[in-house]
């Protein structure tokens, strides 16, 4: 036997005594037994939330010692002056204007919260003091959102960032790029928080959750930090995008199209990324297969469809749309017809629109306009190529 299996065995059978032995005369050891894994199951839950605070207690502190190092390079190179035009003083709130939908009385009154760069930014940069990384608080707002921080940090770090880049800070950023682990640290908690709250999307919505989706394309469309990110985020970010698509196809509540039109802009902000825009196009494009398919079956047998699956699915063909167009005016090489789920679109396109166009006018309407913006995107990235 195995030394380590044998003193498994033997401690298993140790606590088994000490159980026996020490359990009260009015229960049975089973009893006790599931008496005293419950308290113990009760108090590793305990700790485990003390470990989680602890654990986002020093991810803060990273980021507030990160900005205060990026600070501090400015002010030793006397250059905190620069900083000083680049403050916006943005109002304290924004609003989200919802969408009219079917009719139904929706209140227009949202919460938001603003995430403008604090006044007090540039003045908490003096060493050794680190820079604030303050909420905004208002009275009657609701207890602090804990993706606060990250999202602050992130924007902060953007604004630098900015900065740098156009001359206004004579500071080099790759001097701290072995910290920027703190970056994808920060996104990976942002996304969890994004993804949680997609999954069941509440209206009114806050202006902080399209913000969030916007400040996490900014950084993906970032060189450098684009790096960082992929490369501990990508399934996180993938698991994003899949969260807004079931949200969009499986919402049936009779005011999901309020709902859906946010969610579908979530997407198209995460497509202005030209990094994130092709796997966003071709999951979309794989649902449309999936759905176009489907209906061929149904329409040869002449069976009952998902009326609310297939009205939900014009959403997907204008965010779609709107992708295909940012693609062509772009000029980029993302999109190819080598692409598994393009290349079908485009092999089964004229077939799949004979085959539905008498019981499904409208669907294959919008198949045909796809196929033109996917021929469109091809042709200008082979012109684009193509010029010395």
């Amino acid at each position: 036997m195995d030394i380590r299996a044998w003193y498994l065995r033997t401690s298993k059978l140790a606590l088994a005594l000490a159980i026996i032995r020490s359990k009260p005369a009015d229960k049975s050891s089973r009893e006790y037994t599931e008496h005293l894994a419950a308290l113990v199951s009760k108090q590793e839950s305990k700790w485990r939330s003390k470990v989680e605070a602890l654990e986002a207690e020093v991810l803060q502190l990273r980021q507030k010692l990160l900005l205060s190092r990026i600070c501090s390079g400015s002010i030793k190179s006397g250059n905190l002056s620069s900083l000083l035009p680049a403050q916006e003083h943005g109002s304290s709130e924004s609003t989200l204007t919802p969408m009219e939908d079917s009719g139904c009385d929706l209140s227009s009154e949202q919460r938001t919260e603003s995430l403008e760069l604090s006044p007090h930014f540039v003045e908490s940069c003096t060493p050794p003091l680190f820079p604030l990384l303050p909420l905004v608080k208002r009275p009657g707002a609701a207890p602090e959102n804990p993706l606060f921080s990250h999202m602050q940090f992130l924007q902060h770090l953007l604004r630098l960032k900015n900065l740098t880049e156009s001359g206004s800070l004579k500071t080099d950023l790759t001097h701290f790029e072995k910290d920027f682990s703190i970056v994808s640290d920060s996104v990976c908690q942002l996304l969890d928080g994004l993804i949680a709250f997609y999954r069941n999307p509440k209206l009114p919505f806050s202006s902080f959750w399209t913000e969030a989706v916007g400040t996490l394309a900014k950084l993906t469309s970032d060189y450098n930090l684009s790096n960082y990110i992929l490369k501990k985020c990508y399934k996180k970010l993938e698991e994003f995008e899949k969260t807004l698509l079931q949200v969009i196809l499986g919402n049936n509540h009779i005011n999901r199209f309020q709902v859906q039109h946010y969610i579908s802009q979530s997407l198209l902000t995460l497509g202005s990324c030209s990094l994130l825009r092709k796997s966003i196009i071709s999951l979309l494009l794989s649902e449309v297969n999936s759905f176009a398919d489907d209906l061929g079956s149904i329409s040869e047998v002449q069976a009952s469809y998902d009326v609310t699956r297939y009205e939900n699915i014009f959403s997907l063909f204008w965010v779609l749309e709107q992708l295909l167009q940012m693609e062509t005016k772009d000029h980029t090489a993302s999109i190819r017809h080598d692409d598994p789920e393009i290349k079908k679109f485009l092999q089964n396109h004229d077939e799949t629109i004979f085959q539905l166009s008498d019981a499904f006018p409208l669907f294959t309407f919008y198949l045909w306009r796809l196929g033109i913006l996917l021929n469109s995107a091809e042709i200008e990235i082979v012109e684009n190529n193509s010029i010395p």
